[in-house]
């Protein structure tokens, strides 16, 4: 997506938990970030803290936040679960329920998490995807509301804990052939696919043949990555430590 693009509708989401429908109309004067998530990311797990912490910090400096639900298995788009990560992760802010789609599709949207930084006529001036840069982005926030202070101090606990990378010896991956990854022999007999792989540092990549409706893009991996499919195989998608995307197979460099 490019930069200053006014924030879309959010007319597409199937409900909402936190608030009633918000229109782009009742947001202006409002800064707002949009978070896309969805409920078993790690790296969105990780990053809500920081996102938790903000909308209270800054909610009475005019920050609107809203999350958006965008269910990557079909058991996430069971209202209930979502409901019971939010009141168990002490979520207060709208959260928009994505199931079908729509809104990512109106953002053009290929990441979990995602954050959209929009200023006060509804402009989205920056964007980030994936875990990290939590002080410039809160620099981003306090840029468009005018405000200087100190980061707010936040520290997550348990699954929402930072990654100890240093100390970092299981990669993450998915159970089973379809997903599984570095596998010691007989991977492409047992998937059906053909698979070029390299490491190099903290850096992972990848290269098979595109599948899925979305739109194509690519993301840099960090330390390790895996391919959802099943059972929701309306997006096939990449998932690192850094980011999760939907759509495209590709290298990524």
């Amino acid at each position: 997506m490019a930069l200053s693009p006014h924030l879309p509708a959010l007319d597409g989401a199937t409900g909402w938990l936190n608030s009633e429908p918000l229109r782009p109309a009742g947001l202006r004067g409002h800064v707002i970030l949009v978070n896309f998530w969805t409920l078993t990311c790690i790296n969105w797990l990780r990053q809500e803290p920081y996102v938790r912490a903000w909308a209270r910090a800054y909610r009475d400096d005019g920050l609107v936040v809203i999350g958006v639900h965008t269910p990557e298995f079909s058991f996430e788009h069971e209202i209930e679960e979502v409901r019971q990560a939010v009141a168990g992760r002490g979520i207060d802010y709208p959260v928009a329920l994505d199931n079908d789609y729509a809104v990512w599709a109106a953002f053009d949207n290929h990441y979990w998490p995602a954050l959209y930084f929009a200023d006060t006529d509804g402009v989205i001036r920056d964007s980030h995807f994936g875990e990290g840069r939590y002080e410039e982005s809160e620099r981003v926030i306090q840029r468009l509301l005018g405000v200087d202070r100190a980061p707010v101090t936040v520290e997550g606990h348990g699954a929402e804990a930072a990654a100890d990378w240093d100390h970092l010896r299981t990669q993450e991956t998915y159970l089973g052939a379809e997903r599984g990854e570095r596998c010691l022999s007989g991977c492409a007999a047992t998937t059906g696919r053909s698979t070029a792989s390299g490491r190099s540092g903290r850096k992972a990549w990848r290269s098979t043949a595109p599948a899925g409706p979305s739109r194509s893009a690519s993301t840099r991996a960090t330390r390790t990555w895996c391919w959802p499919a099943e059972p929701a195989k309306r997006f096939r998608s990449v998932c690192s430590l850094t980011a999760r995307l939907p759509g495209r197979r590709t290298a990524r460099t």
